[in-house]
């Protein structure tokens, strides 16, 4: 059974894939914006068994997404739900399709161990910022086990002082439940066994973003006190939900 659900979730994201890039390409032929790679990101994470559910108002203005990181479900779930274009390291530019489609859907690459790189970072967020897409960043700067958050990391964040456009700045909180613990990718798991244990997975994935409370970033004029207090937000919405399984008091 576990190879049965293995590739017929592979078949699934074939056919996701298939039915939304020609319109897509069609769609960037003509200079059109493209809202195919958000489709695609929907219909991936329910190929994948996820089913999304949204707590919250997200903002429909141009915003700046900032999540926790649990899998790389998150970002089918998010992309799907948002249409956000996401920052990632510059290494899964070259990763074969996964990152000519992150490129399809405007994915900011940046380089994090090349010195000097940070200012031309942030030029490029900033315009990437000044169109009308919305743009997530994961600030721990990879996955965790969802049950806590690591340390943020706020030099991205310079971009909004002041930011090209006014932007609000919106936490959530992506949430796995009971599945947590199971979905979660760390402890250094390579990709490839992730990948394949969460798709061999039985039954149906529940996931439950939640769109907290939109605030202006002007008022927090410095980049560390944005990344304390939107770190605050999303902790204090894990600690409000956690699994029955989890410890009452998880490090945050």
């Amino acid at each position: 059974m576990r190879r049965i659900r293995y590739y017929s979730r592979i078949g699934a994201l074939a056919g996701s894939l298939l039915l939304c890039l020609i319109p897509h390409l069609l769609w960037r032929a003509v200079g059109r914006r493209s809202h195919w790679p958000r489709r695609f990101l929907g219909l991936a994470a329910r190929a994948v068994g996820a089913r999304v559910r949204i707590e919250g108002h997200p903002f429909h203005g141009d915003s700046f997404i900032i999540a926790n990181h649990v899998s790389w479900i998150d970002i089918l779930a998010l992309g799907g739900a948002t249409g956000a274009a996401f920052v990632a390291h510059d290494g899964i530019a070259g990763w074969p399709l996964i990152g000519w489609l992150a490129a399809q859907n405007n994915t900011l690459f940046v380089a994090r161990n090349r010195r000097g790189a940070l200012t031309d970072q942030i030029e490029a967020l900033r315009a990437a910022l000044a169109g009308h897409q919305p743009v997530a960043l994961f600030p721990e700067g990879t996955t965790s086990d969802g049950l806590s958050l690591l340390p943020f990391k706020p030099s991205l964040l310079a971009v909004l002082l002041p930011p090209p456009r006014e932007v609000m700045i919106q936490a959530v909180h992506i949430d796995y439940g009971a599945a947590t613990a199971d979905i979660a990718w760390h402890s250094n798991e390579p990709a490839d066994h992730n990948v394949r244990r969460l798709l061999e997975r039985p039954g149906r994935l529940d996931v439950t973003l939640r769109f907290l409370e939109p605030f202006d970033p002007s008022l927090y004029p410095d980049r560390k006190q944005l990344a304390g207090v939107t770190r605050e937000k999303i902790a204090a919405s894990i600690a409000m939900h956690l699994p029955p399984f989890a410890p009452a008091t998880a490090p945050v």
